[in-house]
């Protein structure tokens, strides 16, 4: 089982990011996070890397039905989709499989959650 789902799309890098949004805004989700990997890694290590950025979405009612049925299950959320600009200039996009990391938490209670999720991801980068 794979744990993520891609796609490459056309179109420049701030424009993949506004429509990844605007999908994950359609099946619910909030983006709590935006990492900026390149700016991190030339703030902090002064390392020259592509355009590379994490995006912390979340689907406030499955995020909460989760950790109605295990406690724990934060330290999994958010759901991270990435957009990275490849060398050959194409944008990809990648989402987590949530079904593939719920795996390693033994609660059967999960898996609903995980596939209605992942099912709404996958929707995003058929989408975008």
């Amino acid at each position: 089982m794979n744990y993520y789902k891609e796609k490459k799309i056309s179109g420049t890098f701030e424009e993949a990011i506004e429509r990844v949004k605007e999908e994950l805004e359609k099946e619910g989700f909030g983006v709590l996070t935006e990492i900026n990997v390149n700016e991190t890694f030339k703030k902090k290590l002064d390392v020259d890397f592509r355009k590379y950025r994490i995006l912390g979405a979340c689907n406030a009612p499955y995020a909460h039905k989760a950790i109605l049925e295990e406690d724990k299950v934060g330290v999994m959320l958010p759901c991270n989709v990435i957009v990275q600009e490849l060398e050959n200039g194409e944008i990809e996009v990648a989402a987590v499989n949530p079904i593939a990391s719920m795996q390693s938490i033994d609660n059967p209670g999960l898996k609903p959650i995980a596939e209605e999720i992942k099912a709404k991801l996958d929707k995003v980068i058929s989408m975008i």
